[in-house]
């Protein structure tokens, strides 16, 4: 009985030391950046004096919001003065009584000539009354629609004054102020804006390691202190292109940021399971 309780123990200290060992799953780590989905730096379509600034440094925006006035008053005039033309219709009224009264006249002579009481000259008279009247109508009519092309160019006109925001995001600088020249050829710009959700980290890899990351790669960030915390990001970009200089490769992902809530500009560390 001893021997066979002892043959069971060896076998049993034989059977745990041949199990397989779990081969470790490789990980990547690498320090990033974390950095706006996009900066646009707000310019004026044409010349003009900055009137109004609607927002601050720090403000948040919204798509087509606003952001700046450009002095108008000349456009203003045009844009009025285009409106009263489309609203001018006692030609338009005019013209159409004449084409009316020509046609009824018409009409009448048409059953006076059957009648043998007027002559061809009267009733040839009478029609050409009536495609004199049709063709100033007609001419009228084109008045009234060059008027409201004239109107539609200067709404565009004046909505060019008018600068509104392209993207939902947050005022980064305001360059200029009220009272300041702004021309296309300047360099220095109104306003600065970022869009911050959502955000991107970009990262540099060594070349060692191209080819274990693909695009839809699920990633952990770790945002540096005082911001901490964890959160998921995905593999959006990676660069087919090695820097034969550094040996190293880009890696782009993406954060959702609903609310803002995580600021850019901020160091990071990522890890990823290629």
């Amino acid at each position: 009985m001893k021997t066979l309780l002892t043959a069971s123990l060896l076998l049993s200290i034989v059977l745990i030391n041949t199990q397989p060992i779990a081969t470790p799953v490789p990980l990547i780590s690498a320090q990033g950046l974390i950095t706006p989905y996009q900066t646009v730096e707000v310019a004026a379509s044409v010349d003009g004096i900055i009137e109004s600034i609607a927002v601050e440094r720090g403000d948040s925006i919204a798509k087509g919001q606003v952001l700046a006035n450009l002095e108008s008053s000349v456009e203003k005039a045009a844009y009025d003065l285009a409106m009263a033309r489309t609203e001018f219709n006692g030609e338009l009224r005019t013209r159409r009584a004449s084409l009316a009264f020509a046609e009824t006249s018409l009409k009448q002579d048409e059953i006076l000539y059957k009648k043998g009481i007027i002559s061809v000259q009267d009733i040839e008279k009478s029609r050409t009354q009536k495609e004199l009247a049709a063709a100033e109508l007609l001419q009228a009519e084109e008045n009234q629609r060059l008027a409201q092309l004239n109107l539609e160019q200067a709404r565009a006109t004046l909505d060019l004054r008018t600068i509104r925001s392209t993207i939902d995001g947050i005022v980064v600088e305001r360059l200029l102020s009220p009272g300041e020249l702004v021309t296309r050829q300047s360099e220095k710009k109104i306003l600065k804006l970022a869009q911050i959700s959502p955000l991107l980290v970009e990262l540099i890899l060594p070349v060692q390691q191209f080819g274990q990351i693909k695009v839809g790669d699920k990633a952990t960030v770790f945002p540096e202190a005082p911001v901490g915390g964890q959160y998921t990001a995905q593999v959006t970009v990676v660069d087919r292109l090695v820097d034969a200089a550094s040996g190293t490769f880009g890696v782009r992902l993406e954060i959702p940021n609903p609310g803002n809530q995580l600021p850019a500009g901020l160091k990071c560390r990522i890890t990823l399971v290629p």
